[in-house]
């Protein structure tokens, strides 16, 4: 399986790709960002490219492919609805368009979040604008689509927030959110079981396409 990853330097994205590189039957990981990964694999293959909208030149590198993890996303604290839709749903929009006219066959994988508004109506900004642009994905002429709903996201295998606000909280509360994890594993969710359950929906499907964090974990187990 060829896969292509937007995000990878982000917590989730991490996660994806440490599972992409230990998963055997994944031949290649086509990581496309806006600044170098600084990673040396002989599966990692880095498109750098400093507009994501602007993707054209790298076209040839984008076949081929049987499934697109997109862990791409911005925090909407602080911008306006314009800028947080422009940066969540024109973006990935433009990606995920293009995607699908280069490969017809690939599965798209989304990251959303526990929260979004399906309907597009409600009060909650960065609910409507993720719900948007799920509809959107699921309107695309993939062979499939999922958009993955996690919870409160435990990081594992030393993978850290970007985000300082982020990484205080995980920092704070690291150990707090391991022990909820053991009691609540079917509502939280680990970068390494997002990662798996993103290559188990990737080779098998999943009965929804809508995943929320038991749903992930479900799939998670059918990827050990």
């Amino acid at each position: 399986m060829r896969v292509v990853l937007f995000g990878a330097t982000g917590m989730v994205g991490q996660g994806v790709l440490g599972e992409c590189l230990k998963d055997a039957a994944v031949s290649q990981v086509v990581c496309v960002g806006r600044t170098p990964l600084g990673l040396a694999h002989p599966k990692c293959r880095e498109v750098v490219a400093p507009d994501l909208f602007e993707l054209g030149p790298f076209e040839d590198q984008l076949r081929g492919l049987d499934a697109c993890f997109f862990c791409l996303g911005v925090s909407s604290n602080g911008l306006s609805e314009a800028s947080y839709r422009r940066l969540t749903y024109d973006l990935t929009l433009s990606v995920a368009s293009r995607l699908a006219r280069l490969n017809p066959a690939l599965t798209f994988v989304y990251v959303s979040g526990t929260g979004t508004d399906s309907s597009e109506r409600g009060g909650v900004m960065w609910a409507r604008v993720k719900g948007a642009t799920e509809n959107a994905l699921l309107r695309l002429p993939f062979k499939s689509a999922f958009m993955f709903r996690p919870g409160i996201i435990v990081p594992l295998d030393g993978i850290r927030s970007k985000t300082p606000s982020y990484r205080f909280f995980y920092s704070a509360l690291g150990p707090v959110l391991r022990g909820l994890q053991r009691l609540m594993p079917r509502s939280m969710n680990t970068t390494r079981s997002i990662g798996r359950a993103m290559l188990a929906v990737a080779r098998h499907g999943a009965p929804s396409p809508l995943l929320g964090p038991a749903e992930i974990e479900a799939a998670a187990a059918k990827n050990r």
